[in-house]
């Protein structure tokens, strides 16, 4: 594979809408991601923690990256989680994204078995290297501890990075800590870290990262790509302001299941607010306020007319 860098800027943890049967609802999903980009997103970020990828089956999360592959969604701009708890699973899926062409693939470490060594850690990710090494990977490490309870550690991160040259090229921080995420980007030049959050985006982008691939950015991209953009006329201190109120308003509801509920409202599509378990869709109701709540603050609303 051995693309170029990724994108800097506000890549979407995209959600995954599903049918009544629970399968990707490919029709919206493909929809959804022309409208994020249209918006000014610089790529996407489909099946990780916002897409439910791990409560997909491994099947529907192939299903959904073969029509990609076969949509007109720039692959080049996609960053795809292939993270399981299984290196068999997690080399499966690699292989389906790497022959439609992603830039990247997001890797979750084996969560299972909790606090596994960084020998453990490091045996996974060298399976899953050496079994896709013909195909050249661009992974992208996933540290999200709040959610696996398995943390990617910086000696774990210069391992891999040394055996295995070209190959882990990137990090998702999802840790909340900025100093974390500045760490990495000081410890290994040129690494494409990302930001978990949209609120730290342009301290990322300024300290030498990626920017942000948030779960919010799927309602705020619109607003965070103007704070991104630096644009003069705009207030940094407003923006910022805005940013945080919005994220911070979906995720007092939970992150997955209140993003889609704000886009059923916005798209006037009540199919966008079902969630797989053990996520709950958020009743109407309760949808309608957290959507008018948004409205208060950042008037997004309007850039989801006509999508």
């Amino acid at each position: 594979m051995a693309g170029n860098p990724a994108p800097k800027g506000v890549f979407a943890a995209v959600s995954t809408p599903v049918t009544r049967d629970l399968k990707p609802d490919v029709p919206r999903f493909l929809d959804h991601c022309h409208w994020l980009l249209s918006v000014g997103c610089a790529g996407l970020a489909p099946l990780g923690t916002t897409g439910e990828a791990n409560s997909l089956g491994t099947s529907d999360r192939l299903h959904l990256i073969e029509a990609v592959a076969k949509s007109d969604v720039p692959l080049d701009r996609m960053i795809v989680g292939t993270g399981s708890t299984s290196a068999a699973d997690t080399v499966l899926l690699s292989r389906a994204a790497l022959q439609a062409g992603v830039n990247g693939l997001l890797m979750l470490p084996p969560f299972f078995y909790k606090s596994p060594s960084d020998d453990g850690l490091f045996n996974h990710f060298a399976t899953v290297a050496e079994r896709l090494a013909d195909d050249r990977p661009r992974i992208f490490l996933y540290h999200f501890p709040q959610m696996s309870a398995v943390p990617v550690s910086l000696d774990l991160v210069r391992r891999l990075r040394t055996e295995f040259p070209g190959m882990f090229v990137g990090l998702k921080d999802s840790g909340g800590d900025f100093a974390n995420t500045a760490t990495f980007i000081r410890e290994f030049p040129g690494f494409e870290v990302f930001a978990g959050s949209e609120t730290f985006a342009v301290q990322t982008l300024d300290a030498g990262g990626w920017g942000c691939i948030s779960a919010t950015a799927n309602v705020s991209a619109p607003i965070v790509v103007r704070r991104i953009a630096d644009a003069p006329e705009e207030s940094h201190e407003r923006l910022d302001r805005l940013i945080a109120d919005v994220r911070a308003a979906i995720s007092a509801l939970g992150n997955v299941s209140a993003t889609k509920a704000v886009m059923s409202v916005y798209r006037n599509d009540r199919e966008w607010a079902r969630t797989l378990p053990p996520n709950v869709e958020i009743e109407p109701v309760a949808a309608e306020d957290l959507a008018a709540r948004i409205d208060g603050m950042a008037d997004i609303r309007k850039f989801f007319a006509g999508s």
